[in-house]
């Protein structure tokens, strides 16, 4: 039984889903992480676990209240409400300042994975022969994706499928960024752009009364192309969530040292300093979206110039990015106190 949430709990759990959904956008940043540092990790896991045969049984039984119950519906509903307002909120105005303020974007989220890492192996104390080995081998699977080259765009719904299955490990895993795996499988802007745009334009139209989008074939197109790519995030996250429930019970330690070598290799991917890379056709023009933007291809890294403003301004947000996870760090603990008040009672 879950201890009951105070308005204040409820409202930040929001706020939580809130930033799960704009970290899960931007490539790089990996929804896990705010969970993991949000406190709220493992009650995130162990609920989703919850929705297997017995919760369907309780659901086609007409047995709302006791499915409500065994799935923990209040957290997962406010989490991924807060998920879906950031996708049509925060994540474009994110979108905005990727493109206008690009470095220091990836700055404040460079300090926030530094300061992850620090919430998370501050208090691991079981360093041993295994723990090492799986940290490392953690550390050497994040660097190796940081710099692996995107495929191309592919709109086969089977792939399609496939992509939401591995995109969702954003939201399970700590470290591992579902949208750069989007763009290393190079549908990121078909599935995050295109499709979520073409949501948006769609709900918009209905609310006005205006049904023509579905005379619109390359519009239906890619609506059932979203369509099938939350099919298949939804089995992922249920399927990712039994998995990783068994191991954090099982294989708790270790598990938590992958993790925070994982997250550290991440690092390379979020490096603030470094050169938008666009693909290009035969002629060496850059290929355009149907938004009509660059198409991203990869990222060329470097080391700053220290005698740049724009430098130290960037080092600002790195700072910045740390002091949010150390607000959260502590917001973390003093819910865990106002807990132990609570049952004290």
């Amino acid at each position: 039984m879950h201890q009951p949430r105070t308005f204040l709990d409820n409202f930040f759990l929001v706020i939580k889903g809130l930033c799960m959904g704009a970290a899960n956008k931007v490539p790089g940043v990996s929804g896990g992480i705010v969970a993991f540092v949000g406190g709220f990790y493992e009650e995130f896991i162990y609920s989703l676990q919850k929705i297997n045969g017995k919760a369907f049984k309780l659901l086609f039984n007409g047995r709302f209240k006791s499915f409500y119950r065994y799935t923990n519906g209040q957290f997962l509903l406010l989490l991924i409400f807060g998920m879906l307002v950031s996708y049509f909120s925060i994540s474009r105005v994110l979108d905005y300042f990727l493109e206008q303020k690009e470095l220091y974007v990836w700055a404040g989220f460079f300090g926030m994975i530094l300061g992850s890492i620090y919430y998370i192996g501050k208090d691991f104390n079981h360093w041993n022969q295994r723990t090492i080995s799986c940290g490392l081998i953690g550390l050497i699977v994040g660097i190796s994706i940081s710099f692996l080259s995107p495929a191309t765009e592919n709109d086969n719904l089977i792939f399609i499928f496939f992509c939401g299955i591995i995109s969702v490990s954003g939201m399970t895993l700590p470290g591992l960024s579902g949208s750069f795996i989007l763009i290393l499988l190079g549908n990121y802007v078909l599935l995050l752009v295109d499709s979520v745009n073409a949501l948006y334009d769609t709900l918009s139209e209905i609310f006005v009364g205006d049904f023509g989008f579905m005379d619109n074939p390359k519009r239906m197109q890619t609506l059932k192309i979203l369509a099938v790519f939350t099919l298949g995030s939804a089995t992922g996250l249920v399927t990712f969530s039994h998995l990783l429930s068994y191991v954090l019970k099982h294989y708790k330690k270790m598990s938590t040292a992958m993790i925070l070598g994982f997250i550290t290799g991440s690092l390379g991917v979020l490096w603030p300093w470094k050169r938008t890379m666009y693909k290009m056709d035969a002629l060496g023009n850059p290929l355009l979206d149907t938004n009509g933007d660059k198409v991203v291809h990869n990222y060329e890294r470097y080391f700053p110039n220290i005698s740049e403003m724009e430098t130290w301004w960037a080092v600002v947000f790195v700072i910045l990015g740390i002091f949010v996870l150390l607000l959260l760090d502590w917001y973390g603990k003093n819910r865990k106190e106002r807990k132990k008040v609570r049952a004290t009672r």
